[in-house]
């Protein structure tokens, strides 16, 4: 399992550099107004479900039938980016198109989430056969790691509202940018 969260942690760092770089910083993308809007509601939608894996994995077993619901998590994670590379290509024509460093950065992140996925997979196996809950888990973890996942929880729902928020287009959605 800590192997998953340390992949988890390495893909919320790359993750905020991806948004606050190249969606905040050089695309600008909350001042795009209707243009970006399904791009951001995409984005929000995978933030919120990142920041239930953040919040969530690092403190608690998702036990029995829980264990479904967690890889309907993943699943929906994994179909969002997919619709997202789709989405992206089409609104970002009018800014030039995706950043050459933004494709590469969301190519890293694929990777490393795989890999999450796969390290995830025997852990997810185990809880599969437990009772039921969502549980309080003893790993022994880092507290840096544990915290940091916390901290990155949320930040990426923080993200996601603003995001959803500008797409939205409501009063000073745009902010900082015009």
């Amino acid at each position: 399992m800590i192997v998953a969260l340390w992949l988890l942690a390495i893909q919320g760092v790359i993750g905020a550099f991806d948004t606050l770089y190249y969606h905040e910083w050089r695309a600008r993308l909350p001042a795009q107004g209707v243009r970006c809007a399904s791009e951001l509601k995409l984005h929000a939608a995978r933030d919120f479900f990142y920041a239930v894996l953040f919040g969530t994995l690092p403190w608690l077993a998702w036990q029995g039938h829980w264990v479904w619901v967690l890889v309907g998590v993943l699943i929906a994670e994994i179909v969002l980016t997919l619709t997202d590379f789709v989405v992206e290509a089409d609104v970002r024509k009018a800014l030039g198109d995706v950043y050459a460093g933004e494709r590469v950065t969301h190519a890293v992140m694929g990777i490393l989430y795989g890999a999450m996925i796969a390290s995830l997979i025997p852990v997810l196996i185990a809880w599969s056969r437990l009772p039921s809950g969502l549980v309080t888990t003893s790993l022994d973890l880092p507290e840096v790691l544990r915290w940091g996942l916390a901290i990155m929880a949320v930040g990426v729902f923080a993200s996601g509202l603003r995001d959803l928020y500008a797409a939205l287009e409501l009063p000073h959605g745009n902010w900082p940018w015009r």
